[in-house]
């Protein structure tokens, strides 16, 4: 198989690294984490004027229609930087799941502003148990006149505060745990009975609670058949997700061989001791497994055979978790105290490591799923 990225893709690549490079410092980063909202809007511009925002939009409605490998080097670039802006959230989850609804009016009133980055829409689907298992939602909505009254409460949703509109995903038939009754509703965000609590997450980004007491909704797609659509959203989503893991493993990577050649002991960088250099030849193997299992999420993510596609990111997603977790525990001890600190970029990247491995599902939930998933 060839791995050799086209030269359009390659050219995306260098185009946001180059960005987080000479606008994404550290400094910077710190600033933005700093302000009220947790991120920057003046960023989120300049992402979208590199036509970022567009990328996974429909070409039919101003987008680039890139696609899951596009999206993995974006993403790669993106981690490097630890960008907190909504680019996972809000440029490839809500895209990933409004192509899939097959709701042209939603698509033609929605897709435009996405894609010119004006309108930022968030995929509000996460409940207090769902964690991996995508059809365990509670959230109710009842037919009322000509659309829809929702009841629910949603957890953890990446963004959530930033969000111009919500698309809801509520059962309107069936219980928790059952594919068929799910549905996906618009929902404006300042709407009566909608109560948004932000906050902050342990890895800087920014996450809020969802209340829907008798909040209005309008159905987006078939009313209760959005199983599949939200099943390959995730699908789409999580590949990304891991490709994010990669980008910062290798920055995590650099930073660490950076320190132990200017951190010196008994007279020499602590790079020269053989025990340390075993410690991070361990860690660039483990990245680069890493690295080739973000190749086998962002090939697989799509595929028509669902088992095939359910074991590939399963497999990714335990691979890179297991490979965050050691990357980032190494190189704390190898920084020394210092690793734990607020002032090393070291310990974010730490942070936002254990923070992808717990979302879309953990490691251990993944591990349990590959097995349980019957092989092709």
């Amino acid at each position: 198989m060839d791995f050799n990225f086209s030269e359009e893709q390659q050219l995306l690549a260098d185009t946001v690294r180059r960005f987080v490079r000479e606008s994404y410092s550290f400094e910077a980063r710190r600033e933005i984490l700093k302000s009220q909202e947790g991120w920057s809007r003046d960023v989120w511009n300049e992402l979208a004027g590199l036509g970022l925002t567009a990328l996974n939009v429909p070409e039919a409605h101003g987008g680039l229609n890139a696609g899951p490998v596009d999206t993995m080097l974006v993403m790669n670039a993106l981690g490097e930087g630890l960008v907190v802006e909504p680019f996972l959230s809000a440029a490839v989850f809500t895209p990933a799941l409004l192509s899939r609804l097959g709701d042209e009016k939603a698509a033609a009133d929605l897709f435009p502003g996405i894609a010119s980055g004006e309108r930022i829409v968030i995929v509000a689907h996460q409940e207090p148990h769902t964690r991996g298992e995508i059809a365990h939602l509670a959230t109710r909505a009842e037919k009322s006149g000509d659309g829809y009254v929702i009841d629910g409460h949603k957890a953890v949703i990446a963004h959530g505060g930033a969000a111009d509109e919500l698309l809801v995903t509520a059962r309107t038939s069936g219980k928790a745990g059952d594919t068929d009754g799910m549905s996906v509703f618009r929902v404006d965000p300042g709407s009566a009975g909608v109560t948004i609590k932000s906050y902050r997450t342990i890895d800087g980004q920014t996450a809020a609670d969802i209340e829907l007491k008798g909040v209005k909704g309008n159905l987006i797609g078939a009313a209760g058949k959005a199983f599949a659509a939200i099943e390959g959203a995730y699908e789409v989503t999580l590949s990304a997700l891991c490709a994010e893991a990669v980008g910062i493993m290798k920055a995590v990577n650099a930073a660490t061989l950076e320190y132990t050649k200017s951190r010196k002991q008994f007279g020499q960088p602590i790079a020269k001791f053989q025990v340390l250099q075993h410690r991070m030849a361990d860690m660039f193997l483990q990245s680069e497994q890493a690295l080739s299992m973000s190749y086998l999420a962002a090939i697989k993510c799509t595929d028509p055979d669902a088992n095939e596609r359910k074991r590939s990111l399963s497999a990714a997603k335990v691979i890179i978790g297991q490979a965050g977790r050691f990357v980032g525990q190494q190189a704390i001890q190898l920084h020394g105290g210092m690793g734990m600190t607020d002032e090393l970029m070291v310990s974010h990247h730490f942070k936002r490591l254990t923070g992808i491995d717990i979302t879309f599902g953990d490691t251990d939930f993944h591990l349990e799923q590959f097995v349980a998933t019957p092989a092709a």
